[in-house]
Formats: C-alpha cells, sequence, structure tokens
C-alpha cells in the first residue's frame, strides 16, 4: 500500500511540473523533421550504364574474381542525381561455362555494392545484362564439317513440269567445332541492371 501511494504522489509531481500541453506541442517538431527525410529507391530493372576497368576472361579469370566498373553518365531521379559520373560498382564472377564442343564459355557476373565518387558506400543486388537472362557468351560454334547435297529442280517442257535437274549445294553437317573462351576488353561499354531495389541513403550535393 506504501508503494502505491509513493507512485500516485510521483506521477502527480510529474505531471504538474511537465504538463500534457507542453509535450502534445512538442509532437509536431518530431513529425515535421522525420517529414524531411526522403529515401530514394531505384527499382528492381534499372538499367546503369558502365564502362570495364580490366579484361574479364573466361581463360584467365577463376569464378569469385572481382570485377569493377564505373558509371559513365549521371543517372536522375526526382530531379536528384543519384548515381553520379564516375560511380564505381563492384561485383565478382558468379558462374563460369567452360567452353564445349558446340557452345562457347559463358559466365555471369554479379554486381554487389556501389561506391559513390565520395566514398559512401551502398550495396545493391544486380548483373552485367544481357538479353540471354544476363549470360555473357554462350554462342553456338560454327559448324565443323560442310556436306555436298543435291537440290533438285523442275523445270518446264512443252505443256508440263516433268524434268527435273539437279545441282549441288554446301550445307551444315551435324557437327560443330571446339567453342572458345569469352572476354570482355577493358574499357568496353556495358549495362548493369538492378535485379532488386536499391535503396539510395546518400546523394552527393554539388
Amino acid at each position: 500500500m506504501k508503494r502505491l501511494l509513493v507512485l500516485i504522489f510521483a506521477s502527480f509531481i510529474f505531471l504538474s511540473l511537465n504538463p500534457i500541453k507542453t509535450i502534445a506541442q512538442d509532437l509536431p517538431k518530431v513529425q515535421l523533421e522525420m517529414r524531411n527525410f526522403d529515401e530514394i529507391t531505384l527499382p528492381a530493372g534499372t538499367f546503369i550504364p558502365v564502362l570495364t576497368t580490366q579484361e574479364i576472361s573466361t581463360e584467365t579469370c577463376p569464378e569469385g574474381f572481382k570485377v569493377k566498373f564505373i558509371a559513365t553518365t549521371d543517372l536522375f531521379m526526382y530531379e536528384t542525381n543519384i548515381i553520379p559520373r564516375n560511380t564505381e560498382f563492384y561485383g565478382y564472377i558468379e558462374k563460369i561455362n567452360e567452353p564445349v564442343i558446340g557452345t562457347n564459355a559463358s559466365m555471369k557476373i554479379k554486381i554487389t555494392k556501389i561506391l559513390m565518387p565520395d566514398g559512401f558506400e551502398i550495396p545493391t543486388r544486380g548483373y552485367l545484362y544481357t538479353s540471354n537472362n544476363n549470360l555473357i557468351g554462350g554462342e553456338l560454334t560454327p559448324p565443323s564439317e560442310w556436306v555436298k547435297m543435291p537440290h533438285y529442280q523442275s523445270k518446264f517442257q512443252g505443256i508440263s513440269w516433268n524434268h527435273r535437274s539437279a545441282t549441288l549445294q554446301i550445307r551444315p553437317g551435324g557437327k560443330r567445332s571446339m567453342g572458345v573462351h569469352t572476354k570482355i576488353p577493358a574499357g568496353d561499354q556495358q549495362i548493369i541492371i538492378l535485379t532488386a531495389p536499391t535503396a539510395i541513403t546518400h546523394t552527393m550535393t554539388e
């Protein structure tokens, strides 16, 4: 009972020193400060033009090899330059497929980090883009053999088409040549595609 009386008395003193009206007046200030913070999110599917900074090859680079790209243009959203030119993108070779008979080597390059020109880092998820599910290389190789096949043509004689002549045509056979390694030269223009939304928590001001 004593403890209950002490708590009631202490609460009465606190409310008399800190009126509810005063506390309520401070709330709008907090809300205004929160409204000033607008986080910008780059949606999945955003394309970012970049340049390679080194040669990347399936012949000389293993899986896990770290790569770096540089943005070639400013990327604006809502009149804000969120990805300035010369922003750096970092990633690694996620998967390499060796060349085989009939198919060239291929690789997938995953992007994991954005480094702003002022040194601020932002995590991201993306790939070096290709229309083939972001697989770089993997083309079919040329045929390794060519075969001659007759091609028959009918000629009109009198009132009917009854005479056929044959000409030989060269066509690809069923075998293909050995695949070759795939590489991206240094300074080559490429495109990064974001595969997940990226929260831009920092922008540079001029």
